[in-house]
Order: C-alpha cells, then sequence, then structure tokens
C-alpha cells in the first residue's frame, strides 16, 4: 500500500484536527526542510534518519531492444526507519 500527498493531508486533517489547507500547508513544510538540508543527514528522534546516497554509474538495457546504454551517477534520498519505529509497525 502506497500513500499519496492527498492521503497523507487527509491523515493529518483527520487526526490532528486542522484544516485540510493547514495540514497541506504542514506536509510541504516538512518536504522544502527535507529537501533544503539534504546535503546534510536528518535524524527525526524516534523516527528514522533521511540521507544521500549516491549511486555509481552503470550499464542500463531497454528490455525490448536489448540496446545498452549508460546510467550517470545519481543522488538517491534514502530513509532508514528507527528501532523504535520498526518496533511500532510490527
Amino acid at each position: 500500500m502506497s500513500l499519496g500527498k492527498k492521503d497523507i493531508v487527509n491523515n493529518i486533517y483527520s487526526e490532528a484536527s486542522f484544516s485540510k489547507s493547514t495540514a497541506k500547508d504542514l506536509l510541504e513544510s516538512f518536504i522544502n526542510i527535507i529537501k533544503s538540508n539534504s546535503s546534510k543527514n536528518i535524524k527525526i528522534s524516534n523516527f528514522g534518519t533521511f540521507r544521500i546516497k549516491t549511486t555509481p554509474e552503470r550499464v542500463g538495457r531497454n528490455p525490448k531492444t536489448k540496446k545498452e546504454y549508460i546510467i550517470s551517477k545519481r543522488k538517491k534520498l534514502v530513509f532508514k526507519a528507527s528501532a523504535v519505529l520498526k518496533n511500532n509497525l510490527n
């Protein structure tokens, strides 16, 4: 199951009793904070850590034509859940 922004906004709206516009602004602010500080590790206690991982350059293949091409190295935002969060999920 995946959650989109609308689903998260609706959950904030129903759980925290904010208006939908306030819940949307709250979510957008959180995402902007993560984006603007993405050069550092961002740790949220009892939730997890966001960090940047650089993937190396690699060879990719079009499965339909079997043609190979180079995929450039990229930066990815990675989330690692804390032990507290993992225990709450299990």
